[in-house]
């Protein structure tokens, strides 16, 4: 007797350690400060794309709020860490839900809805910390260049990585098990 597994299997769960952990270092190692604020500039969002791109909307959600999230703890700044959970998580789930297995046009509307998401999320938070003027001065000069070039190249590395590697959809595919 066959069932299919629902739940997360071993692979999907490494996977998922994996990108959290690239996409730690992505938010880690390149960060340009942005004073009013004290948010700053990163490239977190070309692993959260990658995510939702190449295994779809439950493993965007979770890599995109677990590495920004511990990117925040980690790097001093986890006051935010929620927020970048929340909002970098959604951002992921969208990415996923409008361009996993969607062909280009879906990509680019999984991109720009994620970027709608992230823009508008730390917006909204930033208003409320520190007023309008610090909020609006980082979704133009930080958060807006930050999730285009992130997009850009996380689209990019998704579509190249399928390219070389077309199993890639089949590492988050659930096994069939039998049961002895």
């Amino acid at each position: 007797m066959s069932r299919s597994r629902t739940n997360l299997d071993p692979r999907t769960i490494a996977l998922i350690a994996i990108l959290s952990a690239v996409t730690i270092v992505f938010t880690l190692v390149v960060r340009i400060p942005f004073a009013p604020t004290r948010g700053y500039f990163t490239l977190a969002d070309v692993g959260v794309y990658f995510a939702g791109f190449a295994f779809g909307p439950l493993v965007g959600f979770v890599v995109g709020g677990l590495g920004t999230g511990l990117a925040d703890i980690l790097g001093g700044y986890a006051h935010f860490a929620i927020w970048s959970f929340l909002i970098h998580g959604v951002q992921g789930l969208v990415a996923g839900l409008l361009g996993y297995r969607r062909g280009l046009w879906g990509l680019v509307a999984g991109w720009l809805a994620g970027a709608a998401i992230m823009v508008g999320g730390y917006f909204g938070v930033e208003y409320l910390l520190y007023g309008p003027g610090p909020a609006i001065g980082e979704a133009t000069t930080v958060n807006l260049p930050q999730v285009v070039i992130g997009g850009l190249v996380g689209l990019l590395l998704f579509l190249a990585v399928r390219r070389a590697y077309p199993q890639i959809e089949l590492l988050t595919q659930p096994r069939t098990w039998r049961e002895e």
